[in-house]
């Protein structure tokens, strides 16, 4: 079974919850370019939320998902709203969902949390998760410490119920090599920032296009929160700081509102440009719809110039 049976969807592709991006109306655009489009909840209240659901509802009848942080101040809320909304897909990041699973699941929602180790892939699957996305630290935002060919195939052996790659996964060859580790499908988010319909900043996607193989950094690390960003004044300041050990409330102000500086006001210097390792390979904006065909078409091409041995 691949992820465009297992959710319904054109391709085997989900977009990633990416908070202050991923809006009800960029969501339903990659739902209508064929993939699973999904609204981040990260940085909204429940009824911002609701907002976003009713607009993607408005704008397609595809199968759609979202993302649930689950350190949110009004988590409870949050997934109350998800069960009265009846959510085809949920997927959740940055905390245990598990008081929460009964209840999607008997809403009907198909529940996939992110993963970065096999320990916790073990644990959602005790907990009743229906699928889950094996995200390595390729990635871009909040990441774990294991790369994703080293990650999917130990997830894949070691639970039975499906797994989604994510992490350096930008081309058909990367999608053949998702599937090769185990994967049904894949989850992107870095190439899908250079798409037309995504509504970050002009700057952002300019960062993200003149992007080199090294253009990433991780801050955070000291702070129990590593996250992928691209190389700017703020993240270089930041990982310095960190060096001096200073108190967390030090770091926590230079980075409060820094991914909506980014975002929304393309602060080029103080903004959060969160994105994978994968950043360097994408040269140019396209729509969603041109995106996702490349991957299936590349996906193609290259599994047929597989060498036989």
């Amino acid at each position: 079974m691949l992820l465009n049976t297992f959710l319904g969807t054109t391709y085997p592709l989900m977009q990633g919850g990416m908070a202050q991006v991923a809006t009800g109306r960029f969501a339903a655009a990659v739902c209508n370019a064929g993939a699973l489009g999904i609204i981040a909840a990260g940085g909204r209240t429940s009824e911002q939320l609701r907002d976003e659901i009713q607009t993607l509802r408005s704008l397609t009848d595809r199968p759609f998902g979202v993302n649930v942080m689950m350190m949110a101040h009004d988590v409870d809320k949050i997934a109350a709203l998800l069960v009265e909304e009846q959510i085809p897909v949920i997927t959740t990041g940055a905390g245990n969902p598990a008081a929460y699973i009964d209840a999607w699941k008997n809403a009907g929602s198909k529940v996939i949390p992110v993963i970065p180790s096999v320990a916790l892939a073990l644990r959602m699957e005790k907990y009743g998760a229906d699928a889950l996305v094996s995200e390595g630290t390729e990635s871009g935002g909040h990441v774990g410490e294991l790369t994703t060919m080293a990650l999917v195939p130990q997830v894949v052996d070691a639970v039975k119920i499906p797994v989604i790659a994510a992490g350096g996964v930008a081309s058909g060859r990367q999608l053949c090599a998702a599937f090769a580790l185990g994967a049904i499908g894949a989850q992107i988010g870095t190439a899908v920032l250079v798409s037309e319909e995504c509504p970050i900043h002009e700057n952002y996607k300019n960062m993200v296009l003149e992007a080199r193989d090294t253009a990433t950094i991780v801050t955070g690390r000291s702070q129990g929160s590593p996250t992928r960003v691209i190389k700017n004044k703020m993240a270089r300041e930041y990982v310095r700081l960190e060096q001096e050990k200073p108190e967390r409330d030090v770091l926590e102000a230079m980075t409060l509102g820094s991914l909506r500086r980014a975002v929304i006001d393309g602060d080029k210097d103080r903004g959060s440009f969160m994105a994978g390792q994968v950043a360097g390979q994408l040269k140019r904006i396209e729509p969603l719809s041109e995106i996702f065909k490349r991957f299936m078409d590349e996906y193609e091409q290259t599994k047929a110039g597989l060498p036989v041995l």
